[in-house]
């Protein structure tokens, strides 16, 4: 009972503390999305609806610093009604010359973004100099929304997230698995006026004070190249992980390989618009005492109907984007799927998920509206893995409006 108290205590203070201060810069944005589509059996129809409001206040602090917070409120229905509310960016940011300092929750990305992304709650230190940008931060994830940061890197991780948020036991329900998360950042943009270059050593550790437990980290490097209308790009990380069995009294040692090759080109049209080529890797489950599949903090989805983790999978994709006219873009996406890595004793050893399609329009008719179009298929028959496999499919309709 103490428990669910103070999760309703943490509630209020999200929604009243905006409020509370003197109103410098004050927004409002009304978020709607509405998709219908199949589900993963063919048999049945999903539908989903959910608006958001998202107020956000934002002011000076002192000559060098801002801070700036933001929450939500969402109301939904898929397959039954919820409602979520969750405190969102809030941050205090602070330059004392070339140190910066950040405090809160914000925004984190790795230099593959597939490793660790999102809203964590922390603190992170930057330097700036001639020979790049150094950056520092602590976070704990154990207070975010766990629909929204995405931790699945263990099996109590994938319960606790597939667990229907029940308000009488809010606690255990909402928040995401604890984890104290730290990374160590390097970033140079343009080393001899050509090549960027970004370095990282991230890594996690488990307080779920459960008795199997992962700990995990990651050295990660990712270099850009510009020419002329292209850019190059290329990363990749190894990662080392550790699995303790308390009650076994045992430790097991994993190392995992990831890696990222994508390809822009900006075409010479009256318009914006863009080609790209990107390629992702990362190591699976292999019979092996030392190599074993690469598994990131944050879980990122790089298809729109089929969703995988980003371990164990390569994924292909083909993107063309465009902005037509100022209020006008769209965006073409085809993606294939491959399974790397099989399990001891694993009957199908077929590799091939599938291919998607998918297409997105956007429009803009003022300046605080925006208006959304898109859908996509998977077709698991272009694979060998679920040959027998009916397409999947969904539509998509977005609003957003904000209130200034």
């Amino acid at each position: 009972m103490k428990k669910t108290r103070f999760g309703y205590i943490v509630l209020l203070l999200i929604f009243l503390f905006p409020v509370s201060l003197g109103a410098l810069d004050f927004g409002f944005l009304v978020n709607q999305y509405l998709g219908y589509g199949n589900s993963e059996d063919n048999n049945d129809y999903n539908f989903e609806y959910r608006i958001g409001f998202v107020p956000r206040l934002s002011f000076l602090v002192g000559d060098t610093g801002s801070f700036f917070t933001s929450g939500s409120m969402t109301f939904g229905y898929s397959n039954e009604f919820y409602y979520v509310p969750e405190l969102l960016r809030t941050e205090l940011s602070m330059r004392f010359g070339a140190l910066g300092l950040r405090a809160g929750r914000f925004n984190y990305s790795s230099p593959l973004p597939f490793i660790a992304e999102g809203l964590f709650d922390g603190i992170q230190f930057t330097h700036s100099s001639p020979a790049g940008r150094f950056g520092a931060g602590l976070w704990y994830t154990g207070l975010l929304y766990k629909k929204n940061i995405n931790i699945l890197m263990t099996e109590h991780d994938e319960e606790l997230y597939h667990s229907p948020l029940n308000y009488s036991n809010f606690s255990n329900t909402y928040f995401a698995p604890r984890r104290l998360f730290t990374s160590v950042d390097w970033e140079h943009p343009s080393i001899a006026e050509f090549v960027k270059l970004t370095a990282a050593f991230s890594g996690q550790m488990d307080l779920s004070g459960k008795d199997n437990r992962l700990h995990s980290q990651y050295l990660i490097l990712k270099t850009g190249i510009p020419v002329n209308n292209f850019l190059f790009e290329a990363g990749g990380s190894i990662g080392t992980a550790q699995y303790v069995d308390k009650i076994a009294d045992d430790l097991d040692f994993n190392l995992a390989f990831a890696g990222e090759f994508g390809i822009y080109f900006i075409l010479p049209t009256n318009f914006t618009s863009r080609f790209s080529f990107i390629g992702r890797f990362t190591t699976g489950i292999r019979d092996s005492d030392l190599l074993g599949a690469f598994n990131p903090i944050t879980t990122k989805y790089y298809g729109e109907i089929f969703q995988q983790r980003m371990s164990g999978l390569t994924a292909l994709t083909l993107n063309y984007s465009a902005r037509l006219v100022e209020s006008f873009g769209t965006s073409l996406t085809m993606s294939y799927f491959i399974r790397n890595g099989l399990a001891f004793g694993e009957e199908n050893t077929n590799r091939l998920y599938g291919g998607e399609f998918c297409a997105q329009f956007i429009w803009s008719p003022v300046s605080d509206l925006q208006l959304g179009l898109g859908g996509g298929t998977f077709i698991p028959s272009m694979g060998n893995y679920w040959p027998d496999a009916k397409a999947q499919w969904r539509i998509v309709l977005t609003a957003v409006l904000a209130v200034f």
